[in-house]
């Protein structure tokens, strides 16, 4: 009897991703934003900004963000990728775990922004993602998301050079199965009860960008 196989998307590495260096700018400059709008949700002045990274791979991102004096919990599915990341980066907290069960025990409301890079085109249920975040989110906190940017004319651009196939393949185990604009974006969002989402764009010359950083909001508490 032929048993199904178990997919993992391995980590062999420790190693920086590639878009680190065109995500890093338009990330950190949020995330100061949402410091600098929600004063009353970040802890004591003697106390970190509380991150989640969700989706955080093999750690990098978030061994980034905790250089900058930030204190910082990872969270990924994948086991290669948790054993990577605590290896490598002690100044992180790193955790098993999926999207779509969270275990919640001390992560709920525990975070002034949650920050998933380059994670939700991966996923059947993105929704779930940002579900995810809101819960962990305390009041006034702020998600994070990176995703690649697609719209009119980088789409028009693809299919003149000939480049459909290869951007948008079905080739790669564990590749980009949703693909997102700006508006559907802010849908998503906003239809979770975040607010006011702003962007910020990363690589390339505009409207070719190659990802799209989202900010968005959970309303104070009432």
């Amino acid at each position: 009897m032929q048993t199904s196989p178990s997919y993992e998307y391995s980590y062999g590495s420790s190693q920086v991703g590639h878009h680190h260096h065109y995500l890093a700018k338009p990330v950190l400059n949020l995330i100061q934003h949402a410091i600098a709008q929600a004063p009353c949700s970040a802890p004591s002045a003697t106390a970190k900004i509380k991150i989640l990274d969700l989706g955080c791979g093999n750690g990098s991102f978030s061994n980034f963000l905790a250089a900058q004096g930030f204190d910082v919990v990872g969270i990924e599915e994948s086991a290669s990728g948790v054993a990577q990341a605590q290896q490598a980066y002690p100044n992180c907290q790193f955790r098993q775990g999926s999207i779509y069960d969270l275990d919640l025990a001390d992560l709920e409301q525990a975070f002034d922004l949650v920050i998933s890079t380059e994670v939700i085109e991966h996923l059947f249920y993105p929704k779930e993602l940002v579900r995810a975040a809101r819960q962990c989110l305390r009041p006034a906190g702020t998600l994070i998301l990176t995703t690649p940017y697609h719209g009119y004319f980088k789409n028009l651009a693809l299919a003149l050079s000939g480049k459909l196939d290869s951007h948008f393949t079905t080739l790669w185990d564990g590749g980009h199965i949703k693909f997102f604009s700006v508006d559907t974006l802010s849908q998503l969002v906003l239809s979770e009860g975040f607010t006011n989402p702003q962007f910020q764009f990363a690589g390339r010359i505009p409207y070719l960008w190659k990802s799209m950083v989202c900010a968005a909001t959970l309303p104070p508490q009432s």
